[in-house]
C-alpha cells in the first residue's frame, strides 16, 4: 500500500501539486486523469523518486519519504512504463525483460502471459507499437516491483490498439497482484480499465472515486465536462433535494452536487447524451412544436450524436447533446420531442 500525505511539490516558487491525500490500496489500479500541466506526471516523478518534495510524505510499507528524507529511486522498488517504451535497442525481446534478473523465471512467465514467445529473439526496432508496450510492461513485471507507474503507455499507439491492449495491461497488473497509478488524457480508458480515478485540475485533486461515481455524480461542473460529454439544463428545484422541473419536464431523483441549495433554487440539471432519446414530430397536437429541432447530426461509426436547439432559448445556451443508435438518421431542421430515458438520479449544480 502506498499512502499520499499532504503532498505539495513547487517548481522554484510554482506550486504543481497542492496538499495531495490518496492511499493506493493492494492490487489497485488508479487512473489520473486531467488537463494538460494538472500536475499528473509530476505526482509520478515524485512517487518515483525523481522530484523533491516540498511538504507531506510518501509512505511505503518500507520506507517515507518527506521534504527532509529523500529515499532514492533505486531504493524505492518501483517499476515504470513510460509512453515512448524504453527498450535497449541493441538487446532482443528476452534479454530486454531479463536484464538484470538472476532467476529467468520470472522473464519466462510474462513472455508467455503477454504472448511474446515468437518475438524472444527479436529486436525493439523490428517489433510494432503494441509489441513494443508489451516488452515494456513484461520488463517491469519480471523485476517484481512493488508498485508500478505508468505515464500515458498507450498514447503512441493506434487507436484500434489501444482498447485490445489496454484490457491486457489491466489483465497483467491484476495477475502479478501490483498496484498501479496510470497517467492519462483518454477519458475512455480511464473509465474503462481504473478501479478508482483521481481527476485532478491545476495540482489539486478534484474527486477521487469510482469510475461510475465520477462519471454520474461529479462534485462540479468541471469534473463533469472532463469525463465525458455534457448537458447542463436550466431548470427549477419544485421541492427539496429531490424534484427538478426544465424545459423537458419534471425530473424526481435528483442530487446536489456537493452543494446546500435553496428548495427553490434555479439549478443546472446534467444529463449525458446517453440519458437522452427523442422522438421526430411533425406537429403535435394542439399544434404545439416539439422540444426544438435538430440543429447538427455528427456521424461516429456505432452511433450519431445529435444537436438539438431547444425551442425559445438562445442558440448558445440550450444545444442538447443525444447520442442514437448508428441507423437513426434525421435531417437538420426537423421538429422533435425529447424524453429523458435513464432512471438514475441525476446530478444538479447551483448557477449561483
Amino acid at each position: 500500500m502506498i499512502q499520499i500525505n499532504n503532498l505539495s511539490i513547487h517548481y522554484g516558487d510554482m506550486p504543481v501539486i497542492e496538499n495531495l491525500n490518496l492511499t493506493l490500496a493492494n492490487d489497485e489500479i488508479l487512473m489520473l486523469v486531467g488537463p494538460t500541466g494538472c500536475g499528473k506526471s509530476t505526482i509520478l516523478k515524485a512517487l518515483a523518486g525523481l522530484t523533491p518534495i516540498t511538504k507531506g510524505e510518501i509512505v511505503h510499507q518500507n520506507w517515507t519519504a518527506n521534504a527532509k528524507e529523500h529515499i532514492a529511486p533505486e531504493q524505492r522498488n518501483v517499476g515504470m512504463v513510460f509512453q515512448d517504451f524504453a527498450l535497449f535497442p541493441h538487446l532482443t525481446v528476452e534479454q530486454n525483460i531479463a536484464f538484470r534478473l538472476k532467476d529467468n523465471r520470472q522473464s519466462e512467465r510474462w513472455i508467455e502471459a503477454l504472448g511474446l514467445q515468437r518475438f524472444r529473439h527479436v529486436k525493439p526496432n523490428n517489433l510494432s507499437g503494441g509489441q513494443k508496450q508489451r516488452v515494456a510492461l513484461a520488463r517491469t513485471l519480471a523485476h517484481q516491483p512493488a508498485f508500478i507507474l505508468l505515464d500515458e503507455p498507450l498514447s503512441n499507439l493506434d487507436a484500434a490498439l489501444k482498447d485490445d491492449l489496454r484490457w491486457e495491461i489491466r489483465s497483467a497488473l491484476k495477475a502479478a497482484g501490483i498496484p498501479a497509478i496510470w497517467v492519462t488524457h483518454d477519458q475512455e480508458e480511464a473509465l474503462s480499465v481504473g478501479d478508482r480515478i483521481g481527476v485532478l485540475q491545476a495540482g489539486k485533486l478534484e474527486q477521487l472515486d469510482k469510475p461510475e461515481v465520477c462519471y454520474n455524480q461529479p462534485v462540479n461542473k468541471f469534473v463533469a465536462r472532463f469525463l465525458g460529454e455534457t448537458n447542463f439544463i436550466s431548470a427549477q428545484m419544485l421541492t427539496e433535494n429531490t424534484c427538478v422541473v426544465s424545459a423537458l419536464g419534471v425530473e424526481q431523483t435528483v442530487e446536489q452536487a456537493n452543494e446546500q441549495l435553496r428548495p427553490t433554487a434555479s439549478v443546472y440539471l446534467l444529463l449525458r447524451p446517453e440519458d437522452l432519446s427523442m422522438q421526430v414530430n411533425e406537429l403535435l397536437e394542439g399544434g404545439r412544436e416539439g422540444h426544438g429541432t435538430i440543429f447538427s447530426m455528427r456521424y461516429e461509426g456505432s452511433s450519431r450524436l445529435y444537436q438539438i436547439q431547444i425551442a425559445g432559448e438562445p442558440q448558445s445556451n440550450n444545444l442538447v447533446k443525444i447520442r442514437t443508435l448508428h441507423d437513426i438518421n434525421l435531417t437538420v431542421g426537423q421538429s422533435v420531442n425529447l424524453q429523458i430515458t435513464s432512471s438514475r438520479a441525476k446530478t444538479i449544480f447551483s448557477k449561483e
